[in-house]
């Protein structure tokens, strides 16, 4: 039997939360990371990085996909073969687009083809769902689209939530970075009934907006009571941003996962000048920022093997 010598990843970001869907949906974007293992006699681990950030991704056994690699073979109970990994980063850092998601998805996804594939998907799925914690990043950049997660009691509910394709994501990325433990330490311990029932509301409204782009809908949709109002203390110029791309057009803003990253929801016709105002704004609070629109990919994670 043939023996697989590499596998090449790739991963989509992803952005969670999306206002009122906190820690529960997440969509995946055209923007991504791409990692290769390749088997390797060498009893050392060999990292290399490429991209705008390489000098901040960790080359020794600390760093997340070789961990995630790792883990797989934990859960299997085997041991896991020597390997070199070449990474190209196309996902900012620390930025709420689920770097570290690409990560632990690759690593499993590497894994799973150098083992055999003896997992499916939906036991990857629950494996990188369990080392991040939660689902909104992870399900998504797995699957493609964007993903409603839900509890079931004995495991996960995964629903498929359409997006039309005149709602198109805008993301607005600052030269700065905000770790996700530092957002989560400004959010309450609990929230009030009003609050829980106004998003519970507005994650039903935001679900029937993406699939219909109905733009009264989405303008009312992306509003949240339970960690926006906190966490955007922490992103300066977040105001003068949020007004600038509402001025020009954009249904509403948000902050990407846990930030600083912002999103913007806009049509098609306005999402040329929304990029602009976003970025311009920034650029007047003295912040050098990036602005793309993007598209939804639909693929998710995708790998490609080569044996020898």
């Amino acid at each position: 039997m043939s023996v697989i010598s590499d596998v090449t990843v790739t991963v989509p970001a992803t952005t969670a939360n999306l206002g009122p869907g906190f820690d529960c949906i997440g969509a995946a974007l055209t923007l991504y990371n791409e990692f290769k293992f390749t088997r390797t006699e060498e009893n050392r681990l060999i990292i290399n990085v490429t991209g705008t950030e390489a000098q901040q991704v960790p080359t020794n056994e600390s760093n997340l996909l070789y961990q995630a690699f790792i883990k797989f073979y934990e859960h299997l109970e085997q041991m896991p073969p020597s390997v070199k990994i070449k990474i190209q980063l196309g996902v900012p850092l620390s930025r709420g687009l689920g770097s570290s998601a690409t990560a632990i998805v690759g690593g499993l996804i590497a894994a799973n083809q150098l083992a055999g594939a003896p997992l499916n998907e939906l036991q990857l799925m629950e494996l990188a769902i369990a080392i991040e914690g939660h689902p909104d990043n992870v399900v998504p950049a797995l699957l493609g689209g964007c993903r409603l997660a839900a509890t079931s009691g004995t495991g996960w509910e995964i629903c498929d939530v359409p997006w039309h394709d005149d709602v198109v994501p805008i993301v607005a990325i600052p030269n700065f970075e905000l770790s996700t433990q530092e957002a989560r330490s400004v959010l309450p311990n609990e929230v009030s009934r009003a609050d829980a029932i106004f998003n519970t509301a507005h994650l039903g409204l935001l679900l029937r907006g993406l699939e219909t782009a109905k733009g009264e809908w989405l303008k009312a949709a992306l509003q949240d009571k339970l960690h926006q109002p906190y966490r955007k203390n922490l992103i300066p110029g977040y105001d003068a941003v949020n007004i600038a791309a509402v001025t020009a057009g954009a249904y509403g803003m948000v902050i990407s996962g846990a930030g600083p990253t912002l999103l913007a929801l806009a049509d098609a016709a306005h999402s040329t000048a929304v990029e602009a105002a976003m970025e311009n704004a920034w650029q007047g609070e003295g912040i050098t920022n990036v602005v793309r629109s993007l598209a939804l990919d639909t693929q998710g994670a995708t790998s490609s093997v080569h044996e020898g």
